[in-house]
């Protein structure tokens, strides 16, 4: 295929993923805001309905695979890898708090409302679990996959993390830290994916850290959650804390991410190969 083809092919299908995302978002989203005004609910919810229609009909449409192909093929390397995410993104979150509490930053504080209960707690790990690959889904599915076949990886993993900040900008509270944390997130997950040659271990980092920091009694990128009846109480400044926004507006994010991108570089990984991706590999 010569090179403007290939360029008008890329541009097509990326205008029409585009497209149909952002649609999907606005109808979805309206449709289930009829339903429940919970803002998270209905954000979670509409990303993931909209992530599984759009990426499961482009493939359809366009390669003739199904919605398993765009990284989600379910084997025992996916499983290993979706556990492995979830460990290190609940275990980075945990480690950052845990060292807030042990030093004089911060204490665990008792809060006057009593803990959601079990059903709410399982309620909303189930919510953040679809919320994250539903993210993972928009952002790093079929779109992602087919910009790193065509342009390579880091011309796709760049662009897709500012979008992901961009995405994030009407979040509650957001700083500028925060938003430059956001960039630092999809790298990190964009380029999960290109080592892992799968959604799982993104998913898995993505969800791991989502679930512990309310868990913990830290606000989620905005949205504060009462859940076991205790929270974190900073007496160190934003710049640590990231204020009303929570720790992603910190700058023990920005080392933690670092850090974690250092471990995933270095770390030796199974990989798979991604249907869309094959044919630039066989290549």
């Amino acid at each position: 295929m010569r090179a403007a083809e290939k360029a008008l092919r890329l541009a097509v299908r990326l205008t029409v993923f585009t497209a149909l995302s952002v649609a999907g978002l606005r109808l979805v989203g309206t449709l289930l805001y009829w339903l429940s005004s919970n803002l998270l609910v209905t954000s979670v919810l509409a990303v993931f309905v909209t992530a599984v229609a759009c990426n499961g009909l482009l493939m359809r449409i366009y390669e003739g695979a199904g919605l398993a192909q765009a990284g989600l093929g379910w084997n025992a390397v996916s499983r290993r890898n979706l556990v492995r995410g979830l460990a290190w993104g609940a275990g980075a979150a945990l480690a950052l708090i845990a060292g807030a509490v042990l030093s004089p930053a911060a204490e665990f504080q008792a809060l006057a409302t009593d803990s959601s209960g079990a059903p709410v707690i399982l309620f909303v790990g189930l919510l953040l679990l679809l919320g994250a690959a539903g993210e993972e889904m928009l952002f790093h599915g079929y779109g992602f996959q087919i910009l790193i076949r065509d342009v390579g990886p880091w011309a796709a993993i760049l662009p897709v993390s500012a979008l992901f900040a961009v995405a994030h900008t009407g979040n509650p509270d957001i700083n500028l830290l925060g938003l430059v944390n956001t960039f630092g997130w999809g790298v990190l997950l964009g380029y999960a994916f290109w080592r892992s040659g799968d959604l799982w271990l993104p998913i898995g980092l993505h969800a791991g850290w989502n679930l512990a920091l309310p868990l913990a009694g830290v606000p989620l990128s905005g949205f504060t959650m009462n859940l076991t009846g205790y929270a974190v109480r900073w007496k160190a400044g934003p710049l640590w804390s990231g204020g009303e926004y929570g720790l992603e507006g910190s700058i023990l994010t920005s080392g933690i991410l670092i850090l974690l991108f250092v471990a995933l570089w270095r770390m030796p990984l199974p990989r798979q190969t991604p249907f869309l991706l094959q044919a630039r590999e066989e290549g």
